[in-house]
């Protein structure tokens, strides 16, 4: 098994005390091992939005913007501003919605019948103006289809679903996974591995969900804040972990 952490080899405790009074000044690739993702903005022209290659993260020089930064706290921020229509955001060819959101680029895909394909968060939702916000997500190898296996959705109430898609082309099921209220920091694990698909909030027992008539695609893990509504979203990580 190869463990690949978004965060350098800390506790969260070290984490933080090394980074307090950074802030905006550094980077987040400065205290947080960015070498396995690229990541998606809300900016670009229509069709097409802004990527950051991982070596473009890495360093307390690296990418940082007014929408991904890290904070006073050691927290990694990612915002969405809102969507196209009230924010003028940029979506994918494939999405009516924005995305400040890290995509796994190394491995840039993987089989869900291996033994080990886990996606750790640990995170606050400080900020929902409506609807829902994607915090964490599989998705299908874009060579297969443009869908996700599976989405972590995260609302207003504080209640978490997992959205997962019936075939490579069918609509979503969804299954109620918890309830976290806004403004209060949780923990997610989202596995798919020898074909079971689960998930844990907050380190209680896994829960096993249906995968329909998916069989396994080669899919890959997403992280961060895929805002599904017309207000502003900001997400704060402190930890992100995949493991293979």
């Amino acid at each position: 098994m190869r463990a690949t952490s978004f965060i350098k080899a800390f506790t969260l405790g070290q984490f933080a005390s090394l980074v307090v009074g950074q802030g905006s000044s550094c980077a987040p690739g400065g205290t947080f091992d960015l070498s396995i993702w690229k990541l998606q903005l809300p900016t670009g022209e229509e069709g097409h939005p802004d990527s950051i290659n991982a070596d473009q993260l890495q360093g307390c020089s690296g990418y940082k913007s007014d929408v991904f930064y890290t904070d006073d706290d050691g927290t990694l921020v990612m915002k969405v501003p809102g969507s196209p229509s009230s924010s003028g955001c940029v979506t994918t060819p494939n999405s009516d919605h924005c995305r400040t959101e890290l995509r796994e680029n190394s491995p840039d895909k993987w089989s869900p019948s291996s033994e080990t394909n886990r996606l750790f968060g640990d995170l606050v939702v400080t900020q929902i103006d409506d609807d829902r916000v994607v915090v964490g997500q599989i998705h299908i190898d874009g060579a297969i289809s443009s869908k996700p296996v599976c989405e972590l959705y995260y609302s207003t109430s504080g209640d978490l679903r997992m959205g997962v898609n019936k075939c490579t082309t069918c609509s979503q099921a969804s299954f109620a996974v918890g309830n976290v209220p806004v403004g209060q920091r949780f923990t997610y694990e989202i596995r798919y591995e020898s074909d079971q698909l689960s998930v844990s909030i907050n380190g209680e027992s896994f829960q096993q969900l249906d995968t329909f008539d998916l069989n396994s695609p080669d899919s890959y893990f997403k992280a961060g804040n895929y805002n599904q509504g017309e207000g502003a979203t900001e997400v704060h990580f402190y930890a992100i972990q995949v493991s293979h």
